[in-house]
């Protein structure tokens, strides 16, 4: 008799709808995809809005959630325990507003990573997210826009990248096209990279 397959658990921090959380859970859930032979699982959506759609994929796919509350977040505990308690390994940012605390960080070393939709280090940093930065690229005339998946730091969209791809721009390109192309990218690379990502975590520690 085979035995079980180990876990690695994952913990998504998201803000919004949760379209990039909803293909995570999927890839992962659905296909039943293995990392070096371990199953990933998303174990907890953890959200500062009340009301976020992606509360409602948490509760469509059976996953507990945490709504954190800002000054604990920031000056308090920042929730680290709470994340030991489900036994998380990796943080996954998923459209999640709120810059990560020193000491998450400290507590989560390389074990924590975002994607950004631009090519960074262009039309990142703080204010820069959804539409903001499409219109951004749309205004300058941008021959060229993309993803970037990279590891978090103190500093908004500042930590090394870890994946970019990229598309180019049509003539007449609005924020309203650009968006959707982005969010194809996102749907595609996002969850395959998030493994990717895992693979060499687990590779570094072995």
């Amino acid at each position: 008799m085979s035995e079980e397959p180990s876990t690695i658990r994952i913990a998504i921090f998201a803000s919004g709808q949760g379209t990039n959380t909803k293909e995570i859970i999927r890839y992962f859930h659905e296909t039943g995809h293995l990392v070096m032979g371990c199953r990933v699982e998303i174990s907890l959506i953890v959200c500062n809005k009340p009301g976020a759609g992606v509360l409602d994929i948490a509760k469509e796919s059976g996953i507990p959630e945490l709504i954190i509350e800002k000054e604990k977040f920031f000056r308090g505990s920042h929730y680290i325990a709470e994340l030991k308690k489900n036994n998380i390994s990796f943080i996954v940012l998923a459209g999640f507003l709120w810059k990560i605390p020193s000491e998450l960080i400290r507590a989560y070393p390389d074990r924590i990573l975002n994607i950004h939709p631009a090519l960074l280090p262009s039309y990142g940093g703080k204010g820069m997210y959804g539409s903001a930065v499409h219109e951004a690229v749309v205004t300058a005339r941008e021959h060229e826009s993309g993803i970037s998946i990279h590891y978090v730091d103190e500093i908004y969209d500042h930590g090394r990248i870890f994946f970019q791809a990229r598309i180019h721009l049509s003539k007449d390109e609005t924020t309203e096209s650009l968006s959707k192309k982005i969010h194809a990218l996102e749907y595609k690379h996002y969850p395959e990279q998030i493994a990717r990502w895992i693979e060499s975590s687990l590779k570094l520690k072995a």
